[in-house]
């Protein structure tokens, strides 16, 4: 049975649609090439922001960082949607 999830979160995200979401893309690459930070961005996102990918951090802004703790994602197609959809 396929469900829909709805994004909430507690905190108020403001996202301006013009910003540049580079950071976004660098992760998103990360998480593709590699399984073991896939696993760890799905599973501990915040643990996977801080430690960055082959000792280099994403560059994302605070908003960005936030969105991304905040998803609950079952795979990394799914939280590419999540995050899609959220800043619209």
């Amino acid at each position: 049975m396929i469900t829909s999830q709805t994004f909430t979160t507690k905190m108020p995200l403001k996202v301006d649609p013009k910003e540049s979401h580079d950071g976004l893309s660098s992760l998103f690459a990360a998480a593709v090439v590699s399984s073991s930070f896939r696993d760890m961005l799905l599973k501990d996102p915040e643990k996977a922001l801080k430690q960055g990918y082959l000792g280099k951090s994403f560059g994302l802004s605070q908003a960005d960082a936030s969105l991304i703790v905040s998803l609950n994602a079952k795979s990394l197609a799914d939280l590419a949607k999540q995050v899609v959809q959220t800043l619209g």
